[in-house]
């Protein structure tokens, strides 16, 4: 069995995972904004990688009925034609911010080129399910959609890329967009939690890596409960699990080895392709779970990158 990367070795020996047995809505809220200003912290590109300077970047808010969700606005420069938009979702599920994703973000924008729109969704909590981030993305990219001359985008091309609990919200809006008649380009999904029902942690890769130094199973059980409350039906947040994936964009699931998601990563390449949607299963040895976020200790993350660059342009040319 391959190992995680040194530096994400260094980095887990260095960290303590809180006892989410005991973890209270006061305290996961105090631990969420902790966590997120580290990410958002400078000091933090060491780790996450530091933005492509051919895009600029900058925060918007966007007013959505009974509420305003913030959206960080990945630009090539120096391009002013309508160009493609990559609606991008943060994966953390109840932490994250969009802030963590700027390196592949700007760099998608400088290079695709196009516009990376990246939504600051709610992030899960005892009052907040799943359905809230999944509501937010929605009505994120229909909004983009809808001024689209405002945006200086094209409508026609359109995609969603998503990681880890983002990767469940981006393939969610895909299967939103295609029973609203609307054609997406392309879906990206890396690491993606498509499983939230009681088999999520049934996976030959959950039992080989219970205790992955970016994802342990208590994380994702503890993910569960919060994402999928007491007295919900689990399936309709489960992708895996859709009653139809036909008639679907084009997907690319992108999945890290050492990850407990990987097998469910893999498990829904294998029902997309056969219910006819066309999906490229990519994976990387050694890496593990978020390694896209983290180019600056796991050396993968910037085959991945490139992987996801190329299946994008292709599937954005004019």
């Amino acid at each position: 069995m391959s190992r995680p990367p040194l530096g994400i070795r260094i980095l887990s020996a260095l960290r303590s995972e809180p006892d989410w047995s005991t973890m209270s809505a006061e305290r996961l809220a105090a631990f969420a904004a902790a966590e997120n200003r580290k990410r958002s912290a400078r000091l933090t590109r060491l780790v996450s990688g530091f933005p492509d300077r051919g895009a600029t970047i900058a925060w918007q808010r966007l007013d959505l009925p009974g509420r305003a969700v913030p959206v960080r606005v990945h630009r090539p420069a120096g391009h002013d034609a309508p160009l493609p938009l990559v609606l991008h979702i943060h994966g953390g599920g109840f932490v994250g911010t969009a802030t963590q994703s700027d390196w592949i973000n700007s760099h998608l924008a400088a290079h695709l080129p196009a516009v990376v729109v990246s939504v600051e969704h709610r992030l899960i909590a005892p009052s907040v399910p799943l359905a809230a981030a999944v509501d937010d993305g929605w009505d994120v990219l229909r909004l983009v959609l809808e001024h689209a001359g405002q945006w200086r985008i094209d409508p026609s091309r359109a995609t969603v890329f998503g990681e880890s609990a983002g990767g469940a919200v981006a393939a969610l809006c895909a299967l939103r967009a295609r029973d609203a008649g609307l054609r997406l380009r392309a879906q990206v999904l890396v690491n993606p939690a498509v499983d939230l029902t009681a088999t999520a942690l049934d996976y030959a890769s959950v039992r080989e890596h219970p205790d992955s130094p970016t994802l342990t199973v208590a994380t994702v059980r503890f993910f569960r409960e919060l994402a999928v409350p007491e007295g919900t039906d689990p399936r309709p947040l489960s992708p895996l699990y859709a009653d139809s994936l036909r008639d679907l964009a084009p997907a690319l699931v992108v999945v890290p080895t050492l990850d407990p998601l990987a097998d469910q990563g893999r498990r829904y390449a294998e029902r997309l392709r056969a219910a006819g949607t066309p999906a490229e299963l990519t994976e990387h040895p050694g890496a593990v779970h978020a390694f896209v976020s983290m180019p600056g200790v796991v050396p993968q993350a910037k085959a991945a990158r490139d992987e996801i660059t190329g299946f994008l342009r292709a599937r954005l040319a004019a």
